[in-house]
């Protein structure tokens, strides 16, 4: 038997991305954005609205980028998204972590996060939200085996919308694009 429940953002898992830019006097914003995915091979879609300062500062630089947050760093992963750009100037300051300038766009890399997508921006609609144009991506080498991105040492969080919990994503259970050739 099957029950109604109160979620409408009942998709899970939905990544958890730093959303990273530059506010107009140069500082850090990170914004934390779970309603975000690949569009295309090269292009990265998220669903953000316009009050967000991360948005006004992708606006003006027409660049960003989007990092996948790990387990080790949960509790400012969730830090930056409670505590709004608009309100807290120093917010990327308080978080302690680290940046570098990407060589690639207008804006900065946040080194704890592994994984990080260099977009510039393609488009920007109110109604479904900001387009970038992976231009660079770049791993911790701590994450990877070879010249591949591990996702057990990624340690990559989910976000649940059921509950509002993090989960760390890992334990591989099948291989895409073969197992189910099985029922074939």
């Amino acid at each position: 038997m099957r029950r109604k429940i109160k979620t409408t953002e009942a998709i899970f898992p939905m990544p958890v991305l730093m959303i990273a830019t530059y506010n107009d006097d140069d500082t850090i914003d990170v914004m934390n954005a779970a309603w975000g995915t690949m569009l295309e091979r090269d292009q990265v879609i998220l669903n953000l609205t316009e009050s967000h300062k991360t948005v006004q500062n992708i606006r003006k630089r027409k660049a960003f980028t989007v990092s996948i947050a790990n387990s080790k760093n949960v509790v400012v992963a969730d830090y930056f998204g409670v505590v709004s750009g608009n309100n807290t100037t120093n917010k990327f300051e308080k978080s302690g972590l680290t940046a570098l300038k990407s060589e690639n766009v207008d804006a900065p890399i946040i080194e704890e996060f592994p994984i990080c997508m260099e977009c510039e921006l393609l488009e920007d609609d109110s109604n479904w939200g900001i387009v970038g144009k992976i231009v660079n991506v770049t791993a911790d080498e701590g994450v990877m085996v070879g010249d591949q991105v591990d996702v057990n040492l990624l340690e990559a969080i989910a976000f649940d919308s059921y509950t509002h919990g993090y989960y760390k994503v890992s334990e591989r259970v099948g291989n895409a694009f073969k197992d189910g050739f099985k029922l074939k």
